[in-house]
């Protein structure tokens, strides 16, 4: 049974593309086939006259995933937009829900894992009628959450998280990244402060520019082996 993980965050800019090279690296070290997908980037950078998506060339280089970039990474915007917005600046076409379930369900056929990566947050649009949360559902992905941890990181984890349990979302934890240096009295005691407002998992914390704790990586693959059948470390 392939096991599938939706990294996701509390805002943009959070580190969701590091968790997910590294949670990608880890697995296929251990010897499993690790497919990823990043059904929408936005602010691609244009070279010879095509857009690049570098979240999206990070996690199939980390993965040494084996798909070809027009299968995880099918909608590409120059504009830093969530998805929705950025196709219609860019005057492009939006991203299409059933073809990246499609596309999705391909990557996880011969796949022991497939890790998916967000743009922004949960509720973030890929249509207007259709995000990432709906995305999660149809798919059956279990959430990460990757929280930034600076001031006003609780009100947006505690939201992400009830949203993601009012969609019946499964959620294996939640990672507080220091996406900035910063050394605050809220930077200090958000760790803390989360553990005592959700009983959600806190799956660890991850220093400014350091890799992902070994820790993190035993916890999430302990997740997925009791679960969905992955090997434990």
């Amino acid at each position: 049974m392939t096991s599938r993980l939706l990294i996701t965050g509390t805002d943009t800019g959070v580190g969701k593309t590091m968790v997910g090279c590294a949670l990608g690296f880890a697995m296929k070290v251990r010897g499993l086939r690790v497919g990823v997908m990043k059904p929408a980037e936005t602010g691609c950078v244009e070279q010879a006259g095509q857009l690049i998506p570098a979240d999206a060339l990070a996690l199939r280089a980390s993965a040494s995933a084996n798909h070809p970039l027009e299968l995880i990474c099918p909608y590409r915007y120059r504009s830093p937009l969530a998805p929705a917005a950025a196709a219609e600046a860019d005057a492009l076409a939006p991203p299409e829900p059933g073809r990246i379930i499609s596309l999705c369900e391909r990557i996880a056929a011969d796949s022991d894992v497939v890790i998916v990566e967000g743009a922004g947050g949960i509720a973030v649009p890929l249509t207007w009628d259709f995000n990432y949360a709906d995305l999660a559902a149809a798919l059956g992905l279990t959430v990460i959450l990757v929280v930034a941890n600076r001031l006003g990181c609780l009100n947006a984890a505690m939201l992400s998280l009830e949203y993601a349990a009012r969609r019946n979302l499964p959620v294996a934890g939640y990672i507080l990244n220091d996406a900035q240096r910063a050394d605050s009295p809220a930077a200090r005691t958000n760790a803390l402060s989360l553990q005592r407002l959700t009983r959600v998992a806190a799956l660890g914390s991850v220093r400014y520019k350091e890799p992902l704790p070994l820790e993190i990586v035993n916890r999430v693959l302990d997740f997925f082996s009791q679960s969905l059948g992955i090997k434990s470390p």
